[in-house]
Order: structure tokens, then C-alpha cells, then sequence
């Protein structure tokens, strides 16, 4: 059944169930429906309606798996080797010997004594007197009295009056209009990119590393013992340096990019007509009438009274006395006295003495080793996906039982009487519902879209 079809079988059934509650002035003597037959609401042509078909389809899927992968790698292990190497070295022995000193040193001698030493002091002395010290106090006195005070109140009054209100009620007003719709369609594009990838390589290289720096001892022209710094043989260590090469190659890449399909479909709005209702409504007012009224308030005032307090305040004062005292002072004296000592200096003698050290010398040796290693390769698996596709296919339906019920039972479907109203004789119009259009074309979607979800649902109308 098409759109229009179904919008004017909606109205009609709408006016028969609200045009019966209408005044037939509301309408300015146009016929409404509210004497609408029930065979009028039949369908009494063939119309044409959607059926919804699903249909299973299939797309190629790639999936990626990895799978382990063997390879043998060369690489340089290095192997320390240990050698022993004899030496003469000399190291030097240190003996003690013994010499007489003579030496002179000073020794104190103290003596004690004393001496008288005269000094003054200051001795203290407090003497306690009175002063007067009078003050003035105030004194609060409280007295009571009566004031006179004038207000002015507000009381409310109740009136009721009549109030016009003028209230907008909304009427429904049904039309159909054409809206153009948009719906998104994901359609597959491929592109490439451009990825650098490092296929360089792991070389050997060699690297000297100098020998420590040790001391030893030698002798000089004179035979004296001497110590000097001496640099041992280097050697050699290899190590893997990393090679880069870079190389680029290009990727493709499909991406879903969104589409815009526009479609024009008639859709039905219903739109609200203000209308102005004026009602009269009681109403309460209040106005407020002012009193004046007169109080009588106690007041309580406070005045002060000077009194005069005498009060006799000590004072303690103080006066220094000078005294004289003796005392004596210990002295102590200090004289030196030399004396004659002797003592016995130990003293170093030096001498080299040969001996034999073995030393182990470490060398590396590089050897070439074959290693086994492991790596994951990716590669595509193609699969058939089986997903469904929602389609709407127009299908023309005919009433058959259109004379089984209403006011065509008696067989007279063609002769349909026409009503007449009984109060004023006039017959009474019946609309006739528009006949069914054309069905509007249905975008169908496509049957097979790789790289996408399948459609469930087609676009609505």
C-alpha cells in the first residue's frame, strides 16, 4: 500500500472517530464525517503493499596467520684462552738499626705565694615610704518612665471580582508534505602507503684495548733502586655492529568511506492551530487600609555620679653604701732548669732482594657458530563469510470480502443509498477517499558488499 493511501485512510479514520463531537457550524456547512459508514473505512480497490525479502549472500574474507619458520644464523663467539708467563721482579726489604743521641731539655720548677689586694663594694639599702594616690569612680543610677509612641498599622480587606482570562488552546491539523531524507552508505577505497623497512645486517669488528699501566722497580746507573710505570700488552675483543639499509615499498589499504544517498518521501505532520478561548473567572482581591495606634512604652534611662576614692600607695627605695674589703690573691711563679738526656734513634736501611712471580696472560680467539633460530611469518588465508541482505518487494493486494459486512449485505454493492438528514432533508455528502497512486521506487542495496557489514534494515518510509 503506498504512502498517500495509508495517509488518507489515517485521516479518515480520525475525522470518523472526533467529526461526531463537532458542530456542523464548526465546518461552515461543509458535511463532515461523523455519519461515516463502516464500508466506507474498508478498502474497496486493490492497493499495493512491501513485503520484506531476505536473501543470504557471501564475501571473501582474509584472515592473517602467522607461522613459525626456521633459519640458521652465523654468528662469532669469542673464547678466552689463559697462559702462564714467569718474571723476575725485586722488591725492596727494609731492616732497622739503632744510633746515641744526646739532647738537652728544660724542665719547670713552680713556686707559690701570696699578695693582699684591697677593692671596694657597694652594699645596698631599702627604706619603704607612702604617697597619695587618689582616684575618681563613676557610678551608674537608673531611672523609669513612660513614652508615648505612634505607628501605623495596615489591615486587609477581601473583595471578590470577575476576571475575563483569555486562554489559546492548540487544534490538530493533519497534512502531508515531502521531506527529502539522508542515509549514509559505507562504500570500500583502496589506497597505499609508503613503509620504510631496515633490512641491514650484523658485522664483526675488532677493537684493541691497551694493557694497564703497573708500576715495577729498576735500578739507576748508581745501583739505587727506582720505581717506574710500565704499559702491558693490549688486546684484542670483537664486537657486532649493526649495518642499516633501508628500503621502501608501498602497502595498500582499503578504508570504509561514507556516502550520502538523498531520497524524497512523503511524510504526514500534524501540526497545532492556536485558537483563543475567553471564560470570566471570580477572583479574590485584597486591598489593605491603614490605622494608626498609639502605645505606651517604659523607658529606662541611666545617669552617672562622680565619687572621689582616697587610697595611700607604698613605695620601697633603694640606696647604694660603698665598703672597703681585703683579700689575698694566691701567685703563683715558674722558672725553667736544664738537664742532659740520652736516647737511642731506630733508623731504616734499605736493600732489593730478587724473587720469581707467575703471571697468566688472557687471550681471546674468535670461532664461527651456526645458530637455529625461529621467526613468525604473516601471511592472508581468503574464507567465504555468509551474511544477509533485507530488500522490500512491492506486492498488489485485492480485497475479496469487500460486500460481506456494512450496508452492502443485501448485495447492492453498486448502488450505495445516499444518507439524508432528518431535520433539515438534505442529503448528507460522504467523502470519497483519494484513489491509490503509483507506489514510489524503492533504493534497493546491493547484494554483495565486501569489507563491510551486511545491511539488516532498508531505509523508511
Amino acid at each position: 500500500m503506498s504512502l498517500r493511501g495509508v495517509s488518507a485512510a489515517f485521516a479518515l479514520a480520525v475525522w470518523c472517530l472526533t467529526g461526531a463531537q463537532v458542530s456542523a457550524g464548526t465546518y461552515c456547512g461543509a458535511a463532515s464525517y461523523g455519519c461515516c459508514p463502516t464500508t466506507a473505512c474498508q478498502p474497496v480497490a486493490c492497493y499495493t503493499t512491501c513485503r520484506v525479502e531476505r536473501q543470504t549472500c557471501y564475501r571473501t574474507v582474509y584472515d592473517t596467520v602467522s607461522e613459525p619458520q626456521t633459519y640458521n644464523v652465523s654468528r662469532t663467539v669469542i673464547d678466552t684462552t689463559y697462559e702462564d708467563v714467569q718474571e723476575t721482579c725485586y722488591r725492596t726489604v727494609v731492616e732497622t738499626a739503632y744510633r746515641d743521641e744526646s739532647y738537652t731539655v728544660q724542665r719547670p720548677v713552680y713556686e707559690c705565694s701570696e699578695r693582699e689586694e684591697k677593692y671596694t663594694v657597694m652594699r645596698p639599702v631599702y627604706e619603704t615610704s607612702y604617697r597619695d594616690q587618689s582616684y575618681t569612680v563613676r557610678r551608674p543610677v537608673w531611672e523609669q518612665s513612660m513614652r508615648e509612641v505612634r505607628r501605623v498599622v495596615q489591615r486587609p480587606v477581601m473583595e471578590t471580582v470577575e476576571q475575563e482570562v483569555r486562554q489559546t488552546v492548540m487544534r490538530q491539523v493533519v497534512e502531508t508534505v515531502n521531506q527529502e531524507r539522508c542515509y549514509t552508505v559505507m562504500r570500500p577505497v583502496t589506497t597505499y602507503r609508503t613503509v620504510r623497512q631496515d633490512c641491514g645486517q650484523w658485522q664483526v669488528q675488532r677493537v684493541y684495548h691497551p694493557g694497564p699501566v703497573v708500576p715495577r722497580i729498576s735500578l739507576d746507573e748508581c745501583g739505587c733502586p727506582r720505581t717506574c710505570m710500565v704499559q702491558c700488552p693490549g688486546f684484542y675483543t670483537c664486537r657486532r655492529v649493526w649495518c642499516p639499509n633501508i628500503v621502501e615499498r608501498q602497502i595498500p589499504c582499503t578504508t570504509m568511506r561514507p556516502e550520502v544517498v538523498r531520497q524524497v518521501c512523503p511524510v504526514q505532520v500534524c501540526r497545532m492551530v492556536p485558537e483563543t478561548v475567553v471564560t470570566k473567572v471570580p477572583r479574590q482581591v485584597c486591598r489593605i487600609e491603614c490605622q494608626e495606634v498609639c502605645d505606651q512604652i517604659p523607658v529606662r534611662t541611666c545617669r552617672w555620679v562622680c565619687e572621689n576614692v582616697v587610697q595611700k600607695v607604698p613605695v620601697r627605695t633603694c640606696r647604694m653604701v660603698a665598703e672597703e674589703c681585703v683579700r689575698k690573691v694566691p701567685v703563683q711563679t715558674c722558672r725553667m732548669v736544664s738537664e742532659q738526656c740520652s736516647r737511642r734513634v731506630p733508623y731504616c736501611v734499605s736493600r732489593q732482594e730478587p724473587f720469581q712471580v707467575t703471571r697468566r696472560v688472557c687471550r681471546s680467539v674468535p670461532r664461527e657458530e651456526v645458530t637455529q633460530c625461529t621467526r613468525y611469518v604473516t601471511r592472508c588465508v581468503p574464507r567465504q563469510e555468509a551474511y544477509e541482505v533485507c530488500r522490500m518487494v512491492p506486492e498488489t493486494v485485492c480485497p475479496t470480502t469487500a460486500c460481506a459486512t456494512g450496508g452492502c449485505a443485501n448485495g447492492a454493492c453498486d448502488a450505495t443509498p445516499v444518507p439524508v438528514d432528518s431535520s433539515t432533508g438534505k442529503p448528507v455528502l460522504t467523502p470519497t477517499p483519494d484513489a491509490a497512486p503509483a507506489p514510489a521506487p524503492q533504493p534497493n542495496p546491493p547484494e554483495t558488499e565486501p569489507e563491510r557489514a551486511p545491511a539488516t534494515a532498508s531505509p523508511s518510509v
